[in-house]
């Protein structure tokens, strides 16, 4: 094993996580999983305040699942930014810092005195990532920037669910997660330009433009097809913009999701002659007719009934994983992206690794989330003095 997968890509470089909730939180996460050091800037009272944001009724160690998923290997420096004396011990660290990622509402970070001009003044080697809501100075960036809010003002919302679902959001905070990958994006290529001019950068991103971003296959669409809105299928839908038999299907004893493919092809397959009389116009005109069709078909057998037909004849198809199935596959288990790890006090969670493997190998740092304030000795005086 190289010195890269033991250490990771980023070893050396120091992140100052001053964001909190989830966007901010998740592109340091992502950082720190390609080796960099990640200091969690948090309250001495209450912390990151996504450490009770519970998404069921369970806590481990005091804080939230979401919190430990979210925030594993990091350090905690616990900072009270209305505390001179701790701001300038902040800023202290800040002049050794490589990177800072900072998802304060517009306005908060310049009455700190930590904005990008002010920060840069200290140590102008830094790349400085922001994410906000909606952007630094439109007219919403006063308004919440949460997950669900961005998710309802992005237009997205319209293309999930079933024509007379009306709006439907995704069960997961796309937008958090989106705008932090992006972060993430801009943080890489600043530390690279920095290492050619030496010089750092300010690289900035929202939930909105993410979620902007994540339409712009279906929304260039609609831009250049004369402002026509999507129409949603009726009947088992799964894209706006695609043709039957493109949906999630029941079978005898679960679900299968089919993707693209001509119906001339899939007729033989499900004994549906009917369907080979369907031009490809049709396919997404009548596309309604057309599945229900299909569906009423696939009731009739299970799902590795239908596998067992349509795999060996090159039909895109799967069946529909729930989370205790997909774990029990030997190729979930294959790829090995579950990691146990543990804090300082013993407290253990089982949680995901990180998604990227550099040389054939997954970087596992083994470190939980932080306490409050954990560390803040240690790097009082590693950086400070």
């Amino acid at each position: 094993m190289s010195d890269e997968n033991e250490e990771g890509l980023l070893a050396g470089i120091i992140v100052l996580d001053m964001s909190q909730f989830l966007a901010g939180p998740m592109a340091a996460l992502r950082l720190g999983d390609l080796g960099a050091r990640v200091i969690k800037v948090e309250r001495p009272d209450g912390g990151d305040l996504c450490r009770r944001l519970y998404l069921s009724d369970t806590e481990i160690g005091g804080d939230s699942t979401l919190f430990h998923a979210i925030n594993r290997g990091k350090e905690s420096f616990a900072v009270n930014m209305k505390d001179e004396a701790d701001l300038q011990e902040l800023r202290t660290l800040i002049a050794k810092a490589d990177v800072i990622i900072q998802n304060f509402r517009p306005g908060v970070i310049e009455r700190l005195g930590l904005d990008y001009a002010s920060v840069a003044a200290i140590n102008p080697r830094i790349v400085y990532g922001s994410i906000t809501g909606y952007g630094p100075d439109n007219e919403w960036r006063h308004f919440p920037g949460q997950d669900l809010l961005a998710q309802a003002r992005s237009g997205v919302m319209w293309l999930n669910g079933e024509a007379d679902d009306g709006p439907v959001p995704f069960g997961l905070a796309v937008a958090d997660m989106l705008a932090g990958n992006l972060l993430v994006q801009a943080i890489l290529a600043g530390l690279v330009r920095r290492g050619v001019t030496g010089r750092g950068v300010h690289v900035e991103t929202s939930l909105l433009e993410a979620m902007v971003d994540f339409q712009f296959e279906v929304l260039t669409t609609h831009l250049n097809d004369g402002g026509r809105l999507p129409q949603k299928s009726a009947v088992r839908n799964a894209h706006a913009y695609l043709a039957a038999p493109y949906g999630v299907y029941r079978c005898a004893d679960g679900w299968l999701a089919l993707a693209m493919m001509p119906l001339s092809k899939l007729a033989p397959l499900l004994d549906l002659p009917a369907l080979a009389d369907y031009t490809p116009d049709e396919a997404f005109l009548r596309r309604d007719e057309i599945k229900s069709l299909i569906a009423s078909r696939l009731q009739q057998k299970t799902v590795q009934e239908w596998l067992d037909i349509l795999e060996p004849a090159d039909i895109w198809a799967a069946e529909v994983l729930d989370w205790p199935k997909l774990l029990q596959t030997s190729a979930f288990r294959q790829l090995d992206m579950l990691q146990t790890v543990t804090r300082g006090d013993g407290v253990s969670v089982q949680t995901t690794a990180s998604p990227i493997r550099v040389n054939g190998a997954r970087h596992k740092s083994g470190l939980a989330a932080p306490t409050i304030g954990s560390q803040s000795d240690r790097i009082r005086t590693e950086f400070i003095g």
